[in-house]
């Protein structure tokens, strides 16, 4: 039986490549583009920039990790971008923006927070960190996940302390 619709538009487009190859590349092409164009390497010669970015993006295809990584990472970006939303609705109840209506520093941890949880989710279930994909960045992670936590634990109390010590530090004569 056919499926109609976008559910059987996205079907098609899966079966055909269009998100495992198609995507990225001009993902990975756009990225490119824009960093040659910013940079000005070669001035204004855009056909230059479109052929290494072009390059770029093919010779990221050539093998199967781009596409898997991209597999991985953006269903759990979407993910967490619900999961952010979700805080910062819910801080919406509890925090007030300053009075130009701007949200203050001290909530930009969890944009950070979320960000690094759905880096370290998706390289998580990636098995293509290690050798042939046997030990992966998730059996490593699993096993070292206590010693991160406390050394980010403790990176963190010593950006305290020293944002709190020059803080009240006494001004020089």
């Amino acid at each position: 039986m056919a499926v109609g619709g976008i559910t059987g538009l996205l079907n098609f487009m899966a079966v055909n490549g269009v998100f495992s190859y198609v995507i990225p590349f001009l993902l990975i092409f756009a990225v490119v583009f824009a960093v040659l164009k910013k940079a000005n390497i070669f001035e204004d010669n855009n056909a230059i920039n479109a052929i290494i970015a072009i390059s770029i993006g093919l010779l990221a295809l050539l093998n199967d990790h781009v596409p898997i990584f991209f597999e991985e990472l953006f269903p759990r970006f979407g993910i967490g971008l619900s999961i952010f939303l979700v805080l910062i609705i819910l801080l919406g109840f509890f925090y007030k923006p300053d009075e130009n209506g701007k949200w203050g520093g001290a909530v930009s941890w969890i944009g950070w927070l979320t960000g690094i949880g759905v880096v370290i989710w998706a390289w998580s279930a990636w098995d293509d960190w290690g050798a042939g994909g046997i030990y992966g960045f998730g059996d490593w992670f699993s096993e070292y996940i206590w010693s991160l936590i406390i050394l980010g634990v403790v990176i963190g109390l010593i950006v305290w302390i020293v944002k709190a010590s020059k803080n009240t530090t006494p001004a020089g004569p």
